[in-house]
């Protein structure tokens, strides 16, 4: 890892994701105070810095769309050569990991005290901070084909010469 761009991201993406993979462990084989609780919270916090990494990550794609051709699979998936198979497989892979991790420790605790709900049911938000990692790290790091020049000569841009209308009524 010493060679590639965005070594915080990517460091930060492992160890946000093995602590929600311990707690939610650790929550879903003792199930009991506080490990419920504390589990709730690093996934409620995992969510949270999630949510924030992935509008960033997409305020600063939405900034380098005016000269880059990004796609929406490619800055959040890590696709289309937009990172080096070694980035994109370890940050894939700890998306899959939320993913995988979420969904069976929900499932194996889908009821507290004989009662539907669990508080490992947050759990399934986490993934949202390997989305939006992904996104980040697309955002400042990957790479994306020039936009070409979409304007058509000859062709004005508003008013009856176009056919568009204005808004005069």
């Amino acid at each position: 890892m010493n060679d590639m761009n965005g070594r915080g991201i990517i460091r930060a993406n492992a160890l946000l994701t093995a602590l929600f993979v311990i707690s939610a462990i650790v929550a879903a084989v003792v199930f009991d105070d506080p490990w419920k609780n504390i589990a709730a919270g690093i996934a409620l916090g995992c969510f949270a810095a999630g949510v924030i990494v992935f509008l960033w990550g997409y305020w600063t794609a939405v900034q380098r769309s005016r000269v880059d051709n990004i796609a929406v699979s490619s800055l959040y998936f890590l696709v289309d050569k937009c990172a080096p198979k070694s980035v994109a497989r370890i940050m894939n892979g700890l998306l899959a990991v939320q993913v995988v991790v979420s969904i069976a420790t929900a499932s194996v605790r889908s009821s507290t005290n004989g009662e539907p709900g669990s508080t490992l049911a947050y759990g399934i938000l986490v993934p949202m901070l390997g989305l939006g990692l992904n996104g980040l790290w697309g955002a400042f790091y990957g790479s994306f084909r020039p936009r070409r020049d979409t304007k058509i000569e000859g062709v004005p841009d508003e008013g009856p010469a176009s056919g568009q209308d204005v808004g005069h009524d």
